[in-house]
């Protein structure tokens, strides 16, 4: 069974950071693609970062670029997304995602999700 479960979100102010994590099991970890999604009330699901180690892929949405960064350890089957210099707007759920392979931008394309972690940023 796939599981990817996330942790690491709650409250922090802004211009501070967090680090979320996703622990993954039930697939070849190193064959997915993961994605960190996010998304608020109303909005659509927004492509925040993916990696893929299997082509050495790593890309990042444009308000988060030189912001967040993505990384994994394929020892522990996880996948990290380091958020600096937060701002307000990025309060949301995160949700990381895994697909085969390679990124993808459409969610929908994302056949596993994990249930999402709560980022609040206070001005």
């Amino acid at each position: 069974e796939v599981q990817l479960v996330e942790s690491g979100g709650g409250l922090v102010q802004t211009g501070g950071s967090l680090r979320l994590s996703c622990a993954t099991s039930g697939f070849l970890f190193h064959d997915y693609a993961i994605a960190w999604f996010r998304q608020t009330p109303g909005k659509e699901r927004e492509g925040v970062a993916c990696i893929s180690n299997s082509v050495g892929q790593s890309l990042y949405g444009d308000s988060v670029k030189g912001r967040f960064a993505i990384s994994s350890n394929s020892a522990k089957n996880t996948v990290y997304l380091e958020m600096n210099s937060l701002k307000p707007e990025d309060t949301a759920v995160y949700y990381c995602a895994a697909i085969d392979f390679v990124c993808r931008s459409a969610p929908d394309e994302y056949p596993y999700w994990g249930q999402g972690t709560q980022v609040t940023v206070s001005s």
